[in-house]
C-alpha cells in the first residue's frame, strides 16, 4: 500500500501536469476554438457555451462548460424531443471531432477536473449508481478517460462503470499519459460516438437501465 506522502506526490505531479497539459493545450486550440465558437452563434445562435451542473470528485457539484451542439426546442412528448433530433450538423461534427469538449479545459484549469478521469455524467445520476459504481468519484472527472478509450459510448453503461471503477483502483501518472494518447488516436478514428439510435447513450436508469434518450440537455458522457 502507498503511503500517504507518496500519494499526496502523485495528487501533485497530476495537477501539475493538468495546469500545463491544459494550458499548452488551449494556446495550440485557441483558433480553433474561435472558430467553433462562431460557427456555434451564427448556426444556432446564443449561448455558444452550453453550461450544466455535474458531479465531480465524491460528487460535489461544479459547472461544466462545453460548446453547445443542440437546438433547444418545444417540448415533445413525455420525455421531450430526443437528442437525435435536437443535434445539429455542426453540433454532429463538433461532438465526432470531441471539439465540443474543448471549454472543458476551463474546467481543468480551476481544479474542477482532471485531463483524465471518469468522465462527468449528470447529477440525477448520483442517486441510481450502485456503491461500487459510485466509487467512480473517488478522483476528479476527466475530458477523456479509461472507459472513453475503451469504447466510449459504444459499450453498455456496466461496461463503462467497471472500466471507471478499474481506472480509480490502478491510476498512475503513465496510465493517464497512455490514455492521453489513445485519446488522440481515438479522436482521428472516430469510434465510439453512439449507440445505435441514439445521439450518444441512452439514459441511465440504475438497476433498470431500459433504453430511451435522456431528457438532460446534451447529457452526453
Amino acid at each position: 500500500m502507498k503511503s500517504s506522502h507518496e500519494l499526496e506526490l502523485r495528487l501533485s505531479l497530476k495537477r501539475a501536469i493538468d495546469v500545463v497539459g491544459a494550458l499548452v493545450c488551449l494556446l495550440i486550440v485557441s483558433p480553433i476554438m474561435l472558430l467553433a465558437a462562431l460557427g456555434v452563434l451564427l448556426a444556432m445562435g446564443p449561448p455558444i457555451l452550453f453550461r450544466q451542473m455535474r458531479p465531480g470528485l465524491r460528487g460535489q457539484p461544479f459547472v461544466l462548460y462545453k460548446f453547445r451542439t443542440m437546438l433547444d426546442l418545444p417540448q415533445e412528448g413525455r420525455y421531450g424531443v430526443p437528442d437525435a433530433k435536437r443535434l445539429t450538423r455542426l453540433g454532429r461534427f463538433l461532438r465526432t471531432t470531441s471539439l465540443d469538449e474543448l471549454p472543458g479545459l476551463f474546467n481543468v484549469l480551476r481544479g474542477e477536473m482532471s485531463l483524465v478521469g471518469p468522465r462527468p455524467l449528470l447529477m440525477g445520476y448520483l442517486e441510481r449508481y450502485s456503491p461500487e459504481q459510485a466509487r467512480r468519484h473517488e478522483v476528479k472527472p476527466g475530458i477523456t478517460g479509461w472507459a472513453l478509450v475503451n469504447g466510449r459510448n459504444a459499450i453498455t453503461w456496466d461496461e463503462k462503470f467497471k472500466l471507471d471503477v478499474w481506472y480509480v483502483d490502478h491510476w498512475s501518472l503513465w496510465l493517464d499519459l497512455k490514455i492521453l494518447a489513445m485519446t488522440v488516436w481515438k479522436i482521428l478514428k472516430r469510434e465510439g460516438i453512439s449507440q445505435p439510435g441514439h445521439a450518444t447513450m441512452p439514459e441511465f436508469l440504475g438497476a433498470q437501465d431500459l433504453p430511451g434518450d435522456s431528457s438532460a440537455n446534451e447529457g452526453r458522457s
